[in-house]
């Protein structure tokens, strides 16, 4: 092989590499079709946790979400077809990631959606949800999860459900830390590899958000 015939064919390669992953995934009787792309987690389909998550979900039509740590939008927009009437939201810190679930959002007809950058909650202003979702990294500090949980809590309304799938080896942190946080933990599911939890906020809440004048955030 010539040397430029070399250099032609990893071109070709590279080429190939820099074009959109497309894939489609039935999930909840709900077919989307996704575009991702290299860098993105699990880009060539959806991973087994997100599945078992979406799989064990309870949500209403008329449901407000929180897809925390949403990479290229599978879960946030698969809550958005099973619950019409709601509003939805889909953030991550990555910006690949929330331009490719804006992609995937249109790609799929989907407005009742937004997607932007945000560092946890950072961006999420006063905002409250019936339900929020996060696929959680493994290899993050215990202290960053508290964090994601403490302010899950305060973006809860009364009575919301706060659900993780996790690596089924950090299960015990994740149960020892709901109940510190909500003051309850419930089992959703357990794999051999993954583990979905859930946390419920109290039905009535003294510690809503609150505005500059003490007054409860609406």
């Amino acid at each position: 092989m010539t040397a430029s015939s070399a250099t032609g064919g990893s071109r070709d390669y590279l080429d190939r590499l820099r074009r959109d992953i497309v894939f489609s995934e039935n999930v909840r009787g709900q077919t989307l079709n996704f575009h991702t792309t290299w860098g993105l987690f699990s880009p060539k389909g959806l991973d087994a946790g997100s599945r078992l998550l979406l799989e064990h979900l309870e949500i209403s039509p008329g449901d407000d979400t929180l897809d925390l740590g949403c990479g290229y939008g599978p879960l946030g927009l698969i809550m958005a077809r099973l619950a019409p009437r709601g509003t939805h939201v889909l953030v991550d810190k990555d910006f690949v990631a929330v331009d490719y679930s804006r992609k995937n959002a249109e790609l799929n007809d989907i407005t009742n959606v937004e997607c932007f950058l945000s560092n946890g909650f950072d961006q999420i202003g006063r905002r409250r949800f019936d339900l929020i979702v996060s696929n959680l990294p493994a290899k993050v500090s215990k202290e960053l999860y508290y964090l994601y949980f403490h302010d899950a809590l305060d973006h809860m309304k009364p009575g919301a459900r706060f659900y993780v799938v996790t690596i089924s080896g950090i299960r015990k942190f994740i149960q020892k830390a709901f109940q510190e946080v909500f003051g309850n933990y419930a089992k959703i599911k357990q794999g051999s590899t993954y583990t979905v939890a859930l946390a419920r906020a109290p039905s009535s809440r003294s510690g809503q958000l609150r505005d500059n004048s003490g007054n409860a955030a609406g």
